[in-house]
């Protein structure tokens, strides 16, 4: 219930009739959505009409949508159908950390009941944008492990261990990895991951090898002769 006589926020009633929700008006004018809505609902029980104008005014005045956010959109899309998953917040690429932040912000607005209708229709193209089922999040952090363990090998790093004694990167590629390898003993392992892991990081299966030498800091296998055998000398001397 409204208090009897009080006055609402001429701005505010203004904006309500252009179209604008209370919290679009709560967020400009940095006041309370609670308050705004009182004030509201005070000034809707004096003039039955305003509902009605600010359904036709919201109805009439589309969101703006800058050639920037289409632009963003038609990258977003196209990234997904190459790829088959949703661009990552944590991706090493500034310009997917980009579009998922953009992604994000465009959910909000779909769930506010806000979205712009050109990003609404531009985005259906798209199979459950609007909150991926837990099974694209996964997959979208697969293929993160992956590209990471391929640039780590490709640093001339050996395969990684997932050894407790084993810190940082090293120990969460080798965790990773070691789940991968136990699934595919098990025949669990996806053939298109599978054949994801032997294009990108070949050997991954086998891994380490008994009597390998040892990379050095530059890639480059450890040349230094071994030493001879028990009583021996080493080679040359």
């Amino acid at each position: 219930m409204t208090r009897h006589g009080a006055v609402p926020n001429a701005e505010w009633v203004l904006m309500y009739r252009g179209g604008l929700t209370r919290t679009r008006i709560a967020a400009l004018t940095r006041a309370p959505t609670a308050t705004v809505g009182y004030h509201l609902a005070v000034a809707v029980a004096a003039d039955p009409g305003l509902q009605a104008a600010h359904e036709q005014a919201a109805a009439k005045a589309p969101l703006r949508v800058s050639p920037q956010g289409l632009a963003l959109m038609r990258e977003l899309v196209a990234m997904v159908q190459e790829t088959g998953r949703y661009p990552s917040r944590t991706a090493e690429e500034v310009g997917e950390r980009t579009l998922a932040s953009w992604l994000d912000r465009r959910r909000d607005d779909d769930a506010a009941g806000k979205l712009a209708l050109a990003f609404r229709n531009g985005l259906a193209v798209l199979p459950d944008w609007q909150r991926p089922p837990r099974a694209v999040a996964d997959e979208a952090r697969w293929q993160d492990r992956l590209e990471a363990l391929a640039e780590y090998r490709a640093a001339g790093h050996d395969w990684p261990l997932h050894k407790s004694s084993v810190a940082g990167e090293e120990h969460d590629l080798g965790v990773w990895l070691h789940s991968q390898r136990q699934k595919a003993s098990r025949g669990e392992l996806n053939p298109a991951k599978a054949g994801a892991l032997d294009e990108a990081v070949p050997g991954w299966r086998k891994g380490r090898q008994r009597g390998r030498k040892p990379r050095n800091s530059t890639g480059q296998t450890d040349q230094r002769p071994a030493t001879a055998g028990r009583g021996g000398t080493a080679p040359g001397h």
